[in-house]
């Protein structure tokens, strides 16, 4: 498995892959575009030799420059149960687009149990803290078609 940065030609494969995914929400083609050119440098494919086998979408919000907030992470199915995701979000947090961040942040419902579990591996094999607190709330953000998304804040990040 070879980690590497997206170009815009990633873009339909990575649409294809979320796709793919339930329950990730599926963005329109540009949007994955968007991210694999305007946002390359805080988000990584995992390349096997078959093709895209990984994903993951993250930036470093202008409100909270001290955090990295990972957007979607998609594993295509016969590569999950292997800690791809785990090494992925490794690999992130050691591109230099994150440097300074000291906190890895995302959103995830509970009945994604998936992300949640690769979350708190993550956060515990890196000695990290994990919290989680209701972020977009079914009711109040989503007039009662979505689940809470609850905030996983995971740190603090290593500095090197």
């Amino acid at each position: 498995m070879r980690f590497r940065t997206p170009r815009p030609e990633d873009g339909p494969a990575v649409t294809r892959l979320v796709a793919d995914c339930p329950p990730l929400d599926v963005n329109s083609a540009y949007c994955n575009l968007l991210q694999c050119d305007h946002f390359a440098e805080t988000c990584v494919v995992a390349e096997a030799a078959d093709g895209l086998a990984g994903w993951i979408s993250g930036y470093r919000p202008p409100s909270a420059p001290e955090d990295i907030f990972v957007w979607q992470v998609a594993v295509r199915a016969d590569a999950r149960g292997q800690g791809l995701g785990g090494r992925m979000l490794a690999e992130l947090i050691r591109r230099p687009a994150v440097r300074g961040a000291t906190r890895l942040i995302t959103t995830v419902t509970e009945s994604n149990q998936a992300s949640l579990s690769m979350f708190a591996g993550f956060a515990r094999r890196g000695g990290m803290t994990l919290s989680r607190t209701p972020k977009y709330e079914r009711d109040r953000h989503f007039e009662g078609l979505h689940e809470t998304e609850w905030q996983v804040s995971i740190g603090p990040l290593p500095t090197s």
